[in-house]
């Protein structure tokens, strides 16, 4: 993984976060190491967090995500829904 590859996959998400964020189903974007059959990958890519991965034919066009953006390709993981919590415990 070298330094170049995290800054213009950092650059492409910096472009892309707000679209991504309001497609339905999305919960989170990021960086990080692609996973491929449960292990981590040395493939700097676009993590899109989501509720609940669907195949794509279930979702609507315009919410499906892109397998790449600008080149950069893009891992969709299922996370299920955030939840902030009070660090207070109130």
């Amino acid at each position: 993984m070298s330094s170049e590859a995290v800054q213009r996959a950092l650059d492409v998400k910096r472009r892309h976060e707000r679209t991504l964020l309001r497609k339905a189903n999305v919960v989170a974007v990021g960086v990080g190491l692609r996973t491929r059959g449960g292990a981590a990958t040395d493939e700097v890519c676009i993590v899109v967090s989501v509720r609940r991965k669907l195949p794509a034919a279930q979702l609507p066009p315009a919410d499906r995500l892109p397998a790449a953006l600008d080149g950069v390709p893009v891992d969709v993981v299922e996370t299920g829904e955030f939840l902030a919590q009070d660090p207070g415990g109130r």
